[in-house]
């Protein structure tokens, strides 16, 4: 198998390739274009599952507008800050907003118009004029990925009753997987699409033998193109075989991977789980990444090794499959172990799952008893593309349960591999499908190491917590024909929520995304808006029930226009991080200047915002044969995450706008979110990206609502308490200030309307009592008294709920009861004196 290859950065790609046509003009790149390029393809092969006949395959429509799609606009800089003071307003006190003002205005005048054209410049010859440095802000990243930027989607289970067991339920899902890497690879998986409109496609080519390398500059992300393995980890033992072939056919059946795997399963229960635990090297990818990369070191450092061998045979895997050995029967305990994995200490040795995993690379996670997941490195990818991928593997796992029942049902795919069963055993080439056990030569070096991975592992999981709510009294539809756009509706939740518990508006977070553009990734939606800090009060307040509706309706409105505008990219987040990226690449080859000529007395070149020149010690990355551990990218330093202070600033001055208190508040994110999902997936996650706050990922069905909440102990139980509260209460004041009747649900029968609208003359002679004249608004009447107590939001009743608002109001406002002079009074029961 071929070692892993790093990938340049997207400078380095530049640099080495001069013109290229990610840099074709705006001209000549276009919505109207990229649509152009699909529609050259049949439906049949746009939409391979509405035909069943013969075979689809056209390549090259996975990627067909790439080279169409317009480039990422660079917003107008007065308009960006003036949507970032709009963002800050309803977050700070009048004299906070007042000094960001100033700053942003001093920023205008000084520092904002060079960068911006700068930025301008540089954008030019990119791709993306953010690609680079959003990269950067991943791979910069030096904390342990788990629990900080690695997301999880848990699987709803197979719906065919016989793959709801590990095994065969893992070798389905790898059947699935690995024929969306062939779609991928042979370019016939249709592209996304969004209103008829083709969105990116690139961050699939980065999905499969794909890996995160540390590197004492930074993490690089390295692939093997050719990859055709699969990596098992089973009780933190380490397998592989070979399950695809050169042309990227499957080269096994389901049944054949299926005894693959029951093999694996019964060769790693030879070693106990204790046993185990002390070799699980996957441990060690949970690690602070400069230690990992020490480490790595360690393993890679004699080429040839057998270290090094098992090292690159994981690296460029197309994925890893994680069997786990428990069962977790709470909805939290399968969101935890998809996201981070179990602790438990036994005898003082680690035998949770938190052992059986890679953090690298994508995983497909399956427990003992089926229960399904997919846990990725996010780098290179975002939940979106990741989502597509996880719905394919569940589709075609139900099509191909179909197509056993009936041979003309369709297919997910243009086109099949041929049956491994009729081919020609010499037409395999080169593969191995046989299980081969990886034996790590464990030195004491990595034998010590592997041992406090593992408790500061447990440290982070026991610092951590997770709380789900799987809101099932409605989704989608009620929401909708209540004439409100669902995602702002729940997002209107947890703000109003958050208050309820603490009495203020915090600063908030969610991706809108931006595939519409080249190479485009996310723009980020800030959702406290002065229209929703109304509504939050409102609702709190005591009035009528009409006003909390109608300040709702205002709020989401205002949502779902922010929303509209970030998905054009006008939004403020990721203009103003380019810009101080930007000026941190400045600072930083000024700084090499400077250092470089005290040192030698020359002087290097640079225009402020070029790819820092690459030291003299460090390894050509494209060489032929170089350890992938050695193959070391210079990142540039300067992509930091957004309110952190660069360092070494010599006699540069931060600007205004990034020195304020404001651009510290509002990356502060305490309430992280993200809405990611669809019928395939049961559960959505992430950890909080701060030490306070709440990391919170939903997905929004037509009959149910699903949220997965993590935090470091912040009563996070509580807080999904707090908004099915939310949800049931908001509920009932919309149908109260809505005539019964007047909303449908979309997905309920209209036939009921025919029956009352149809003349009673005409009708024949009733038989029987009409039980419930509307079955829903009597059942709504139940669940409402149920919950009318003063225990409705987070146990706080609304009896209080006018004067917590004019407490709150009063603390904001700064008002003070008038200062007297305290007289001396008794205060409480007097207590009599014992006579001795």
């Amino acid at each position: 198998m071929s070692p892993v290859r790093i990938l340049p950065s997207i400078d380095q790609q530049l640099q080495q390739a001069g013109t290229r046509k990610d840099s074709l003009t705006m001209g000549e790149r276009s919505e109207d274009h990229a649509k152009e390029a699909t529609q050259a393809f049949t439906q049949d092969q746009q939409i391979p599952i509405a035909h069943n006949g013969e075979s689809l395959s056209k390549p090259g429509i996975t990627f067909a507008a790439q080279e169409k799609l317009p480039k990422l606009p660079i917003p107008d800089l007065e308009a960006t800050c003036e949507r970032y003071l709009t963002s800050l307003d309803p977050l700070q006190t009048a004299r906070e907003h007042h000094d960001s003002k100033k700053a942003v205005e001093e920023f205008l005048r000084t520092d904002g118009p060079g960068l911006q054209e700068k930025l301008k410049q540089y954008a030019t010859g990119q791709s993306s004029y953010i690609e680079q440095f959003w990269y950067d802000s991943y791979l910069n990243f030096d904390n342990p990925v788990v629990l900080n930027l690695n997301p999880f989607f848990l699987l709803e289970d197979d719906p065919t009753p016989a793959r709801n067991n590990q095994v065969t339920r893992a070798a389905s899902l790898v059947i699935s997987a690995l024929s969306f890497v062939r779609a991928v690879r042979k370019e016939e998986l249709p592209p996304d699409m969004l209103k008829n409109q083709p969105l990116d496609m690139y961050q699939y080519s980065r999905m499969f033998g794909t890996a995160r390398i540390p590197t004492e500059n930074g993490c690089q992300i390295g692939q093997d193109p050719s990859s055709k393995h699969v990596v098992v980890l089973c009780r933190g033992q380490f397998y592989w075989f070979d399950a695809i072939d050169e042309n990227n056919d499957l080269i096994m059946t389901e049944k054949d991977v299926s005894l693959n795997l029951q093999v694996i399963v019964d060769d790693s229960e030879q070693t106990s789980v204790q046993e185990a635990a002390k070799g699980a090297l996957g441990v060690l990818s949970t690690e602070n990444r400069k230690i990992w990369s020490g480490l790595r070191d360690l393993l890679g450092k004699d080429e040839g090794s057998n270290n090094y061998d098992c090292l690159n045979i994981v690296d460029s895997a197309l994925f890893i499959l994680c069997l786990d050995y428990t069962e977790p029967k709470s909805s939290s305990d399968l969101c935890m172990n998809m996201l981070c994995g179990t602790s438990e200490v036994v005898k003082g040795v680690q035998v949770g799952t938190c052992t059986n995993r890679w953090y690298d690379k994508m995983q497909i996670i399956v427990c003992k008893n089926g229960s399904a997941g997919i846990n990725f490195e996010h780098t290179g990818v975002d939940g979106h593309t990741v989502l597509r991928f996880a719905s394919d593997v569940y589709t075609d796992t139900i099509l191909r349960f179909a197509k056993s029942i009936n041979g003309q049902a369709p297919s997910l795919w243009a086109s099949a591999s041929p049956d491994p069963s009729k081919r020609d055993p010499e037409s395999f080439g080169d593969v191995n499908t046989t299980p081969h056990k990886l034996e790590w030569d464990m030195v004491p070096e990595l034998t010590t190491a592997l041992r406090f991975a593992e408790t500061r592992l447990a440290d982070l999981i026991g610092q951590s917590e997770f709380a789900v709510l799987e809101f099932g009294h409605y989704g989608k539809n009620f929401m909708t024909s209540m004439g409100f756009s669902p995602d702002a509706f729940v997002q209107m939740a947890y703000q109003a929520a958050y208050y309820g518990m603490y009495g203020r508006m915090e600063s908030q977070y969610e991706p809108a995304m931006t595939k519409v553009y080249f190479h485009g990734r996310t723009e980020a939606i800030r959702p406290v808006t002065q229209e929703s800090v109304h509504f939050v009060r409102t609702f709190w307040a005591e009035g009528p029930t009409q006003n909390k509706i109608d300040a709702l309706r205002k709020a989401c409105e205002k949502h779902t226009a922010i929303t509209k505008q970030c998905a054009k990219a006008e939004g403020h987040d990721r203009h103003l991080y380019a810009l101080m990226s930007l000026w941190q690449r400045q600072v930083e080859a000024d700084f090499s200047t400077q250092t470089s000529t005290s040192r030698d007395g020359a002087s290097t070149s640079t225009n402020g915002y070029s790819s820092p020149t690459r030291s003299e010690r460090e390894p050509d990355p494209n060489s032929v044969g170089a350890s992938p551990n050695r193959n070391s990218m210079m990142s540039e330093e300067g992509s930091m995450p957004p309110g952190q202070s660069p360092p070494r600033p010599g006699q540069h001055s931060l600007p205004a706008i990034f020195a304020d208190a404001g651009w510290d508040k509002i990356n502060n994110t305490i309430l992280s979110t993200s809405n990611c999902g669809n019928p395939s997936l049961r559960h959505f996650g992430f950890g909080p990206t701060s030490g306070d706050g709440f990391g919170i990922g939903y997905i929004i069905k037509d009959g149910s609502v699903s949220i997965c909440a993590s935090s470091k102990h912040r009563q996070t139980k509580r807080f999904i308490d707090a908004i099915e509260a939310y949800f049931l209460e908001i509920r009932k004041l919309l149908r109260q200030s809505h005539q019964r009747g007047k909303s449908q649900d979309k997905g309920a029968s209209r036939a009921r309307e025919a029956e009352e609208k149809r003349p009673r003359g005409q009708r024949l002679k009733s038989r029987g009592k009409v039980i419930g004249g509307d079955v829903t608004d009597n059942k709504a009447q139940d669940e409402e008294s149920a919950v009318a107590s003063d225990d409705d939001i987070g146990g706080y009743g609304f009896f209080d709920a006018g004067m917590l608002l004019n407490a709150l109001k009063a603390k904001e406002e700064g008002d003070r009861p008038a200062e007297k002079v305290a007289q001396r009074r008794e205060v409480g029961k007097k207590l009599r004196l014992m006579e001795y």
